[in-house]
């Protein structure tokens, strides 16, 4: 049995370079926590993403179907049996690609997939995930893996749809659903619920940066900072910030 590691970015990747483990990796180059989702099939789908992000991240359609579909198509031709292990940590970022990534792998039911979570020592750092990881604590990390049931790659697909869909309350009803693949799942789905409120207002990411601005800086090195110190569940990076900030600030 082959083992492949579907990664979570390319940092991850280079961390792992540095320990014992195998490098057949797949790495999930998306942030499908922003911008269109809804589509009616997988190439549709493609060509939506890459239309979002060559209009959002002055990166060609080009360059995103060679670096984010192609990788993922690795997945069409893995050997039956293989066994996938899935690197991804809690926050509504990796948890929402991780969604997406399972609703591909549920076609393919001969595979054994793992989940590989962070080892996290603080509370203080549960949105931090592998950042901070040394190899050995990767190396530990790996052998802790814990196997997808079917029922728990169903969760992930059904998960995914709701998300997709923006049925919040389907999404927040799944999230309770008990499996020992998934930690903070009903936290992370209520903070995607928190962003966009019934009455029209400006959601959760938003009030909080609103916030940082009214009391503390309108510098936004330290909003960014201070907006992951205080909601580091939603694990945007700094474009996804920047992108509210610069609304705000007008």
């Amino acid at each position: 049995m082959i083992t492949y590691h579907l990664l979570n970015g390319d940092c991850l990747a280079d961390q792992l370079r540095q320990t014992n483990i195998n490098q057949n990796f797949i790495i999930c180059r998306e942030c499908l926590i922003v911008g269109p989702v809804a589509t009616d099939s997988l190439d549709t789908f493609w060509n939506v993403r890459a239309q979002f992000i060559a209009g959002t991240y002055q990166e060609s359609a080009a360059k995103y179907f060679d670096k984010t579909v192609h990788e993922l198509n690795k997945l069409n031709n893995l050997p039956e049996q293989s066994e996938i292990c899935l690197w991804f940590e809690n926050d509504l970022f990796c948890q929402v690609n991780m969604w997406f990534v399972l609703s591909l792998l549920s076609k393919y039911p001969t595979f054994k997939v793992f989940r590989v979570f962070p080892i996290i020592t603080s509370k203080a750092d549960i949105w931090k995930g592998f950042a901070q990881s040394s190899p050995e604590t990767l190396e530990q990390a790996y052998h802790s893996k814990i196997q997808f049931s079917p029922d728990d790659i169903k969760l992930g697909e059904k998960l995914w749809s709701a998300y997709q869909n923006n049925d919040l309350d389907k999404l927040i009803t799944l999230a309770k659903t008990p499996s020992d693949c998934f930690e903070y799942l009903e936290e992370v789905s209520q903070a995607h619920s928190d962003r966009f409120p019934l009455d029209q207002s400006l959601g959760r990411p938003e009030k909080v940066i609103q916030e940082i601005l009214d009391t503390q800086s309108r510098d936004f090195q330290l909003v960014f900072s201070e907006f992951a110190k205080r909601e580091g569940i939603y694990g945007f990076g700094d474009i996804q910030i920047k992108s509210m900030y610069d609304r705000l600030i007008q």
